[in-house]
């Protein structure tokens, strides 16, 4: 098995997803939070970057899906700040 530079970038968006998860559950995040949503983004399209070298349908469908939650999480969090 090789090591890739695209899989080390999807093994850090799973660090990411993890960490910001681990982060809302020990309440130093919130949910609603831009840092949130904003590193669950990043983690997906990382994960997606990967997908693209060495695909697989349903993480694909589940990134695709988690990168668009995210934004729009992004989006509702901008518009509370104005």
């Amino acid at each position: 098995m090789t090591y890739n530079w695209y899989d080390f970038l999807g093994n850090v968006g799973v660090i990411l997803i993890l960490l910001s998860y681990l982060l809302l559950q020990m309440k130093k995040i919130k949910s609603q939070s831009m840092y949130y949503s904003l590193m669950n983004a990043i983690g997906a399209l990382l994960i997606l970057v990967s997908l693209y070298y060495d695909f697989n349908l349903s993480a694909f469908i589940m990134e695709v899906l988690w990168l668009l939650i995210s934004l729009y999480g992004l989006w509702q969090s901008r518009l509370v700040r104005t």
